[in-house]
């Protein structure tokens, strides 16, 4: 099986592109289990590129129930260094409006109950930094090509992360609007951070759907109209993924690449040999 460099994450119809060549599907296991669903290795302009829909074919996975470990594992294991994520947002702010695109530079984590959110712990003790979430050199790359399209871009915002399923409350709108957030989604987390310990760069392209419901003199969000904003958006998606994609495989010095060089706080002699061998699979070189 020949190695993939660049990983795609979304919706299971993001692969379903015009000219992209369907090279095998790979149905995986890693030590944390399976994956969301299989795995299509495509080739786009020479550049392999692994395509993992986040929900499952179909969208039968809640937010809370997507095995993050397994789907960020898989990519790693399967070669990938960098990782385009795709992902429907509210708007915060009016400036904002649905059909826009952003690319977020900040996470605000307002998730409850995700428990299996690090490959650390069990023996094992790393601390890394998160300070910046977001690959900046991935998302300077990706920027242009939002752009070039003609399409609304937004830079440097914040991204509040909730638990779901259901949407906020009014009220909780309002708060992460005062705290001068952005856009909220409910997918970000703990997949941005453990793409961070799997030393793989990542950058995610949200794409506004809704004004979420703090914007009175508008409707209230509604799964219909999420649906029917994504499903205009996919062109461009689909689009950008073609463009896109030939341009990576690049950022070998990337300080992402390294982000767990000195992480791992737990003495050799003292570190759970299962979990160590665990955490081997995806970073041989601790």
């Amino acid at each position: 099986m020949d190695k993939a460099t660049v990983g795609i994450i979304g919706g299971s119809g993001l692969y379903e592109i015009e000219g992209v060549e369907i090279l095998e599907e790979i149905s995986m296991e890693t030590p944390w289990g399976s994956p969301s669903d299989t795995i299509t290795i495509a080739q786009i302009g020479g550049i392999r590129a692994a395509f993992l829909p986040r929900h499952g074919r179909g969208h039968f996975i809640l937010p809370s129930e997507v095995n993050s470990r397994a789907n960020i594992a898989a990519l790693k294991m399967l070669g990938v260094r960098e990782i385009l994520a795709f992902s429907a947002v509210g708007s915060l702010k009016d400036e904002i409006r649905p059909r826009d695109f952003v690319i977020p530079s900040q996470i605000i984590d307002r998730t409850k109950d995700r428990p299996a959110s690090s490959f650390f712990g069990e023996g094992v003790v790393a601390h890394m930094s998160f300070a910046d979430p977001f690959c900046g050199r991935l998302c300077k790359i990706i920027e242009p090509f939002i752009a070039a399209r003609g399409l609304r871009l937004h830079t440097d915002e914040i991204l509040v992360c909730i638990e779901g399923p259901a949407f906020s409350t009014r009220a909780e709108s309002r708060l992460y609007r005062s705290w001068g957030a952005g856009i909220i989604n409910m997918s970000v987390l703990p997949e941005a951070k453990l793409a961070r310990e799997a030393e793989i760069c990542y950058a995610m392209v949200c794409m506004a759907t809704d004004y979420d419901c703090w914007k009175t003199d508008h409707a209230d969000v509604t799964v219909d109209m999420v649906v029917g904003n994504l499903n205009a958006n996919s062109a461009h998606a689909k689009a950008l993924i073609r463009e896109i994609v030939p341009t990576l495989g690049g950022g070998a010095d990337c300080s992402c690449r390294s982000a767990m060089r000195y992480a791992v706080m737990t003495a050799p002699a003292k570190r759970n040999p299962e979990t160590w061998a665990k955490i081997k699979t995806i970073l041989p070189e601790l």
